[in-house]
């Protein structure tokens, strides 16, 4: 199949996914903690997870799935097509605000991101592809992004490495126009796509960055572990920055 035909299909299969989560949040959520009562997890989660791996093995039987509710393989390498999953990315935000939060799937062929999908389910802002289908927000072509520096825009940055000012993260933070803490990776991804904002520093899991890294290289981004060393899609939570070229630059001086 073609990679244009894989990503029309998964467009339909999120745009799927996402009416449900619609519908059910007319209903009262079920919600856990996970690790603390800052990390939650609910029933959309885990029946959104369930889905798209029920779509993606019915179709896909010898592709590998990492989710971030469990319901995936235990991976040891990155041959062969890997697809990464966030059903609900921002929890804390769905439950508390039921909006800014979205639904992620990023998917690598032997450890290179081949498409991203992220949709932000409330607002219906759809960003999908990759580098041989290009990038499209809700159908429309996405230009590349202008390389603004660090001082010429917004910054994302993850509250608790702020106020820790964790690798000087402040610094950093005070040397952009202003910072947005937003909840949500797939929201700062999209933000940086959409030309809304140049750069983004968080402490991600890969399901978290994997639909990101997919839409934005193409696009001119740089990605990296926040250290300048590189990603990884087997390693647990990592600190991660994505930015424009001349705002990683900044942010690495």
């Amino acid at each position: 199949m073609s990679k244009v035909k894989l990503m029309e299909q998964v467009v339909d299969w999120i745009t799927e996914a996402a009416r449900e989560v619609k519908q059910k949040l007319e209903h009262p959520l079920l919600v856990e903690e996970k690790s603390n009562r800052h990390d939650l997890v609910t029933n959309v989660d885990k029946e959104t997870e369930k889905f798209l791996v029920e779509k993606i093995r019915a179709h896909y039987p010898n592709d590998l799935i990492l989710g971030e509710e469990g319901l995936g393989d235990t991976i040891s390498d990155t041959k062969g097509r890997i697809w990464l999953i966030d059903p609900i990315d921002g929890t804390l935000n769905f439950v508390k605000q039921q909006e800014n939060f979205c639904i992620m799937i990023g998917i690598f062929e032997d450890n290179e991101p081949v498409l991203g999908f992220i949709y932000d389910v409330i607002k219906n802002e759809f960003a999908y592809g990759g580098k041989e289908t290009g990038v499209f927000l809700n159908g429309e072509p996405i230009k590349k992004i202008e390389n603004i520096g660090l001082k010429d825009g917004l910054i994302g940055i993850n509250s608790g490495m702020f106020a820790k000012n964790f690798s000087n993260a402040q610094n950093i933070g005070f040397e952009a126009v202003g910072i947005r803490m937003l909840g949500c990776a797939g929201l700062d991804f999209l933000n940086i796509l959409r030309g809304k904002q140049n750069g983004y520093i968080s402490h991600l899991a890969p399901w978290d960055f994997a639909a990101g890294v997919a839409l934005g290289i193409p696009l001119g981004l740089k990605c990296s572990k926040f250290d300048g060393s590189d990603y990884s899609i087997l390693d647990g939570r990592q600190y991660f920055v994505v930015a424009t070229e001349k705002t990683y630059q900044d942010i690495f001086k």
